[in-house]
């Protein structure tokens, strides 16, 4: 059985934001938003916990540069930054890799809450 190729080892070099040594800012292929990317090691591994500490820190290193892109090319007005860990947490592509979603006055009616809507029964606290 041929197993698919990891699309984060096999990247499309036109989506290619960025990189360095040990990381890739890389263009979202299915964006929930203008300007939504993703930071990935070149390193295969599948969390963050697998990471060393140089590549967390060149991680950290490059969301802040892609930051620094998105508000010059988009001008967003926050941003939601995600992980999701393993198959219980929504990963679908067993290669670590770092949202950083912007996010737009208005692009939803009320965002309070944010990242907790990924249960959507728990994320509304606050009445």
């Amino acid at each position: 059985m041929n197993a698919r190729p990891c699309p984060f080892c096999y990247r499309d070099p036109t989506r290619v934001l960025a990189e360095d040594e040990l990381t890739v800012t890389y263009k979202d292929g299915f964006p929930v938003s203008p300007g939504h990317t993703v930071i990935i090691p070149k390193r295969h591994i599948a969390t963050l916990f697998e990471a060393t500490d140089e590549e967390q820190q060149a991680l950290l290193r490059a969301l802040n540069r892609a930051k620094a892109m998105l508000d010059d090319a988009h001008h967003p007005d926050g941003y939601n930054i995600g992980i999701n860990h393993g198959p219980a947490g929504g990963q679908t592509v067993p290669h670590l890799h770092i949202h950083l979603i912007p996010r737009y006055q208005g692009d939803r009616e009320d965002p309070r809450g944010g990242v907790r809507w990924v249960l959507p029964e728990k994320a509304k606290y606050w009445d």
